[in-house]
């Protein structure tokens, strides 16, 4: 149990350090980024993201999918072709109310958001 416990601990501590970079406030279904750091173009497209991706689902899925490289929901592995994916679903869903500048802004943003969890 406690080599369980030691393993468990040195992972978070591992994954906390992994993604250093991009900060996250909250916890749960108030787990969101903190813009503070992106550059200016990026924190305009975490805008459209903060405003229209949390009609239908909490910023938490969208966190947990860039920091884990695992889409929450499918499990599918979270990378630039899934951005790309995910960005053409919400275009073609009707009640998203995306338009295309707004999707590429998304997609822009979480691929940014995946490059910076590289380094």
């Amino acid at each position: 149990m406690k080599k369980l416990l030691l393993t468990l601990l040195l992972v978070s501590l591992s994954a906390t350090a992994a993604h250093a970079g991009l900060k996250v406030l909250g916890k749960g279904d108030t787990m969101r980024f903190d813009p503070s750091a992106f550059p200016p173009v990026m924190k305009a497209n975490y805008e459209i993201v903060r405003v229209r991706c949390i009609k239908c689902h909490t910023l938490e899925r969208t966190v947990v999918a860039i920091q884990t490289g695992v889409a929450p929901i499918s499990g599918q592995p979270f990378d630039r072709n899934a951005t790309k994916a995910y960005g053409v679903k919400m275009l073609r869903k009707p009640d998203s109310n995306m338009s295309k500048p707004e999707v590429k802004a998304s997609v822009d943003l979480m691929n940014y958001l995946l490059a910076e969890t590289e380094r």
